[in-house]
């Protein structure tokens, strides 16, 4: 039996039921996916991620050592060599492609459904079939030659692809790269855009060889000579593993190798690589990618699309964790009814009928549904921005609406990856413990799951280069406009409900948070203006000392409102009698379980949750940069 417990179920309430996408999907941009193939595509993906050789491989690839030849070339487990060979013979790499690149032609919100569905049975392999991704974006952002040369055959022939940033001292700092590019001719009749010899050394770079993939192609990011300092003198290059000719044959090896695989604590089938450039007396053999020197903006294209799939991926490991700890805690029996323990001869009980195991299943069930709403709230603000983008086909271009869907978008990353991550890996630890003793056994899926899961608050940047992000470059820079669009949106939902409301505390406790968290970004507004005083410098430190706790507030305030939202759905189809027999839009008879789960989810959540950001906006005020003061040796 599969180790994926999958909620589709749940992905589906958020798609049709709250997000209204059935009213755009099969018209526009979309017009190739409506609503009811949607509904089937992802029904057939997630039969695939259950009960296919894809989640079969989650256990031996994590088991099997993967192997590194003299050559540079890597052998990757027979079972997730087959998994990944399953996903391309499927075409599942197409779905999120847009038609004139083979694609299906889906919606984001879809792409990122069916991340959720292919992270959750097997996240490892998940991190492998990314070459179809660089292909699109090669197809934006290169040259003629580039996107026939390398762009197509990557979505054509399922070549891998890796993105190349980290160098050994230039982790979280990207701009201090040392990797030198080298110009040996300008763009020629082919097209392929100016030639550079790339010498460096690389780590961390992910899937970066297997026998799966004829050819790899690399977009590293390099500075060629003269160019300035920091991100800015950083441009990108396309570097194949196997030289291509015109007509598309592989030919030599390029000058790039792999040469060292990371001993990992968790994610062992993915080959976390270090990657030679130039350093074995063959030329590393770059092509300036779309023929400028723009490396860290080309990137972006790659590393938001990352940041989004490190969340998803963390919460969808979360979600499976709670299901496979919900299961396990209905069959379990272990001790008497709290009410009966005194009593040496009352009947045992199954322990989700105990008060503390009941504590741990609502604090996964509210958080892993939430962080579901968040992601998919990401996606349906992707779907309404490529409604309106301009040179789409089928779009509606509105330039302006367009760069206002594309900041709301932006907003989100930080919250999507960095509370996540942080919250999915924590309560990945709830999961275990409802399974006791056993949970710390490889009887289970979960010591896995964990292992697999504390990568996603590392790598795409850590949760505090996230907060910072989120505080100055997606608050600050734009004055906190998008921010107060999402503020009205959350106060819209506080002041609704009539007399009878059943959510009139939740409302509350969410209006309480939005004010704390509010308040709370003031504070660190105002250290950091007031650090612009160059006597004043350390006062930054204050911003800095609670920007990741206001990331986790935001975030919290955001999946508050979200929750909110499913309730109040929820709610009128068990008031309307939909859920106790009649089938409902996007739901099937005998739904009442599932819409009293969604309130239970809401309730709790803002319950329990709002008092936390209040104490973060109380620290906040408090603070004092005491600890900045502490010498070194005191730690």
């Amino acid at each position: 039996m599969s180790h994926y417990k999958s909620n589709l179920r749940d992905i589906e309430f958020n798609l049709y039921e709250v997000f209204g996408a059935e009213d755009y999907f099969g018209s526009g941009p979309f017009a190739a996916v409506d609503a009811d193939q949607a509904r089937m595509l992802l029904g057939e993906l997630d039969r695939f991620t259950r009960e296919s050789i894809w989640a079969e491989s989650f256990v031996p690839a994590d088991r099997t050592p993967l192997e590194l030849s003299p050559e540079g070339d890597i052998t990757i487990p027979e079972e997730l060599d087959r998994a990944l060979k399953a996903f391309y013979e499927a075409g599942w790499h197409l779905l999120p492609l847009p038609e004139h690149l083979g694609g299906f032609g889906a919606p984001p919100s879809i792409r990122w459904a069916a991340t959720e569905l292919l992270a959750g049975g097997h996240a490892t392999a998940m991190l492998w079939p990314i070459g179809a991704l660089m292909g699109a974006i090669i197809d934006q952002v290169g040259t003629e030659g580039q996107k026939t040369r390398f762009g197509r055959p990557m979505i054509e022939n399922c070549w891998g692809g890796t993105m190349v940033l980290t160098e050994p001292d230039a982790g979280s700092d990207v701009g201090a790269g040392t990797t030198r590019a080298v110009k040996v001719e300008d763009n020629g009749s082919d097209d392929l855009g100016a030639v550079y010899h790339l010498e460096g050394i690389k780590r961390f770079i992910t899937s970066a060889d297997a026998q799966t993939h004829d050819n790899t192609i690399h977009l590293v990011l390099a500075r060629p000579e003269g160019a300035g300092p920091g991100t800015k003198g950083l441009s990108l290059f396309i570097v194949p593993k196997l030289h291509v000719d015109a007509d598309g044959n592989l030919g030599e090896r390029n000058g790039v190798r792999v040469s060292n695989i990371e001993k990992k604590m968790g994610i062992k089938g993915s080959a976390t690589c270090e990657l030679s450039l130039g350093q074995d007396g063959t030329p590393c053999v770059g092509y300036l990618a779309g023929d400028i020197h723009d490396g860290i903006r080309q990137m972006f294209l790659v590393i938001e699309y990352a940041r989004m799939m490190v969340g998803t991926k963390a919460m969808a490991t979360l979600s499976t964790g709670y299901l496979n700890a919900l299961e396990y805690a209905k069959i379990r029996v272990q001790g008497a009814d709290m009410t009966q323990m005194a009593d040496k001869t009352a009947p045992k009980v199954e322990i989700i009928r105990h008060p503390d195991v009941r504590r741990m299943l609502i604090e996964q069930k509210a958080h892993a549904e939430g962080m579901r709403a968040l992601v998919m709230f990401g996606g349906w603000i992707q779907d309404q921005a490529a409604l309106c983008a301009p040179n789409t086909p089928g779009a509606e271009a509105d330039v302006e609406e367009h760069a206002r869907w594309i900041a709301r978008e932006d907003l989100l990353l930080p919250l999507i990856k960095g509370y996540c991550s942080e919250k999915a890996y924590e309560l990945l630890g709830l999961s275990l413990q409802t399974f006791g003793g056993s949970g710390f056994t490889q009887d289970y899926p979960i010591e896995q799951y964990i292992r697999d899961a504390k990568i996603d608050t590392l790598y795409e940047g850590t949760t505090a280069i996230q907060a910072l992000d989120l505080l100055f470059r997606k608050i600050v820079r734009d004055q906190g406009t998008t921010l107060t669009w999402v503020a009205d949106q959350v106060r819209e939902l506080v002041k609704g409900g009539g007399d009878d409301d059943p959510f009139t505390t939740e409302r509350e406790r969410l209006g309480a948070a939005l004010d704390d968290t509010q308040q709370h970004l003031g504070v660190l507004i105002q250290h950091a203006m007031a650090s612009m005083d160059e006597s004043k410098r350390t006062e930054v430190y204050k911003t800095g000392l609670n920007s990741t706790e206001f990331l986790y507030s935001l975030a919290e305030v955001v999946i508050g409102w979200l929750l909110l939202r499913q309730a109040e759905v929820a709610q009128d189809k068990l008031s309307a009698g939909v859920a106790a027999g009649m089938v409902g839009t996007g739901g099937a008879a005998g739904d009442t379980d599932f819409y009293t789960g969604k309130v239970a989810s809401a309730r709790w959540f803002l319950r329990t949750v709002p008092a936390k950001v209040a104490l973060r906006r109380q620290k906040a005020q408090d603070e004092d940069g005491w600890l900045m003061d502490v010498p070194e040796r005191a730690f």
